[in-house]
């Protein structure tokens, strides 16, 4: 399969190392469990504590309250980190959030994480990775939203969270979201990218189950999209 390297998931989801790994995080670690439904931003406090998923997911987004219409940030999951931004510029952040799966979280003091990464090698090398892939998603989301229609940025993110092994393509992290979270990561809303899944069915390129959306034909998104 032609540019396999570049189609498998490169966010921290799959490829991260075990946070058990990361030094000094046991001293000072708190663990803390949101239910589906929460919002994590009435119970985290990120102007004292940095958290690092360990399971779970978390959708942060934004909505206009005229038109109702989200548009999905992050989906944060298993080695994402919350909240960079606040730890940066130590500002609070203007957005929504919800626990879209049960989560299971490690707080840690800001103050130990800004330590680290002045002085841990490893730990700053793996921060400013990290950085990095969520600078590139939102540039991806930018330039996906402003030149390409719906089922494109359909396909497009099909391929970000397309998992290979042995040439056979496994849907990860999204596989089992609802339709109305799919719209809000793409930009658009359910009744579109509806329209879009059921191409992608007739086509034969992936299957719909109630709970589930299994890759069927990979090659064929990358012929779509000219990869």
């Amino acid at each position: 399969m032609k540019n396999e390297k570049q189609v498998q998931l490169n966010s921290q989801q799959l490829v991260l190392k075990e946070l058990s790994t990361l030094p000094h995080l046991v001293k000072n670690q708190k663990k803390i469990f949101l239910k589906k439904g929460e919002d994590p931003l009435n119970s985290l406090n990120t102007s004292q504590y940095f958290y690092f998923i360990l399971q779970g997911k978390v959708k942060i987004f934004q909505i206009d309250f005229n038109s109702q219409r989200e548009l999905t940030l992050y989906l944060l999951t298993r080695g994402d980190m919350f909240d960079v931004v606040s730890l940066l510029d130590g500002s609070s952040r203007d957005y929504l959030s919800e626990v879209l799966e049960d989560v299971e979280l490690i707080e840690v003091p800001l103050s130990d994480i800004q330590n680290m990464i002045l002085d841990d090698n490893a730990f700053r090398v793996y921060f400013y990775t990290y950085l990095a892939s969520q600078l590139k998603s939102m540039e991806e989301l930018a330039i996906n939203i402003s030149f390409y229609d719906v089922y494109q940025r359909v396909l497009q993110l099909f391929t970000k969270f397309t998992y290979m092994k042995d040439n056979k393509a496994t849907l990860k992290v999204i596989d089992n979201l609802k339709h109305e979270d799919l719209a809000s990561m793409v930009g658009s809303v359910r009744k579109v990218v509806n329209r879009s899944l059921q191409k992608l069915k007739k086509d034969g390129i992936i299957d719909l189950s109630r709970k589930k959306i299994n890759i069927v034909n990979f090659q064929k998104i990358l012929e779509k999209l000219d990869i």
